[in-house]
């Protein structure tokens, strides 16, 4: 098992931030590392998921989404292949601070057969990837109204 966490702080309350991370539609024109997801964010529906971390390879896979709790927790599982190949849960979680301000924690935790040989990679694009978006997010939730 390997994870990779990434937070930071968000001037703009829970709501607008959830609003601005299931606006699915919209990431192509602002998330630098979630390029496209199509699907609904709710429980046990299938996600179209297209990532493309800094000077990586974009990459497509459909994980089912496990939570959708408004306002606090996005978290999906996808695989790729077959299941204990390599394996993701991806997380988004909303922490409020105060009315104003949450901590935005972006974290994947991987298992399988193959995470080992992808360690440094998980390190490197995978963990710009999500810093990447962290920073997107961030800047779209305190400009949005």
């Amino acid at each position: 098992m390997h994870e990779v966490t990434t937070e930071l702080i968000i001037d703009a309350p829970a709501q607008r931030v959830w609003k601005v991370l299931i606006d699915f539609a919209a990431y192509p024109a602002w998330n630098p590392f979630v390029r496209k997801i199509e699907g609904a964010p709710k429980p046990g529906s299938r996600l179209k998921v297209v990532i493309r971390p800094p000077g990586g390879q974009g990459m497509t896979f459909k994980p089912v989404v496990l939570k959708a709790d408004p306002n606090r927790e996005l978290r999906w599982l996808g695989h790729f292949l077959l299941p204990g190949i390599f394996d993701g849960e991806h997380c988004f979680i909303i922490e409020p601070v105060s009315e104003s301000r949450v901590r935005f924690i972006h974290s994947e935790r991987f298992n399988g057969i193959l995470v080992a040989l992808m360690r440094s990679s998980l390190d490197g694009g995978t963990r710009a990837g999500f810093e990447a978006m962290n920073q997107a997010l961030k800047a779209r939730a305190e400009t949005a109204e």
